[in-house]
């Protein structure tokens, strides 16, 4: 398993994999927004939760059809079907090498891009926290979403149309929480409810991206 691991986040570095991709898109997209909306201050700490957060959400859908597509393309992916390591434990390992390469490097990268958006210097811990507890379940749902269109050709819109809303409580709760913190309230209870989601996700999700990519190898 950490093998595996290991390869994924050298394809993701060398391969074009994805690594960076995410977060240029994350620093374009927060660097744009104050041209688009206007400079004022105010303005731009009220959009800056939700803003930071749909930018992280758009950020992980970029690399998600590569999960296994690369795999499958060279008959990798066939090999690690007949491996010792099931399935679940192969889905499992992606998502968490997509999440090391893209989820991690974007919650790192919040705070400071927060500044930018003049987000409240309270707002910053729920924001990270935020990151850090929801971008799992981001992953672990995109890898879901891979699996059932890896045998597809330029699937990455079906992607985004299959996972896009089962990322919409991750979003809810996770800018809400940031908007809490800004308001100088207590954020514990969205920040609980995303690490439920991510707990869920994690525990779940292998089992049916396994059955997907089964379902693809036939």
């Amino acid at each position: 398993m950490i093998a595996l691991v290991k390869r994924d986040l050298a394809l993701a570095i060398r391969a074009g994999g994805g690594f960076g991709l995410g977060l240029a898109f994350f620093l374009i997209l927060c660097v744009l927004v104050p041209f688009g909306v206007g400079p004022e201050p105010a303005l731009l700490a009220r959009i800056a939760p939700g803003i930071l957060w749909v930018g992280a959400l758009l950020a992980a859908l970029l690399s998600l059809d590569r999960i296994f597509q690369f795999d499958y393309e060279d008959g990798t992916l066939e090999v690690l079907a007949t491996a010792p390591l099931p399935l679940e434990g192969v889905a499992l390992v992606k998502a968490l090498a997509h999440w090391v390469t893209t989820g991690l490097p974007l919650t790192l990268a919040a705070a400071p891009l927060g500044m930018l958006l003049n987000l409240p210097a309270q707002a910053v811990p729920a924001l990270v926290l935020g990151l850090a507890l929801g971008t799992p379940a981001l992953s672990v749902i995109g890898a879901f979403g891979a699996a059932l269109t890896v045998g597809l050709k330029r699937g990455g819109l079906l992607i985004s149309l299959l996972v896009l809303p089962l990322y919409m409580p991750t979003l809810l709760y996770g800018a809400d929480a940031a908007r809490r913190g800004a308001a100088g309230l207590e954020a514990s209870t969205p920040l609980l409810l995303l690490a439920g989601i991510s707990a869920a996700a994690v525990a779940l999700m292998p089992f049916v991206t396994a059955a997907a990519l089964r379902m693809n190898l036939r």
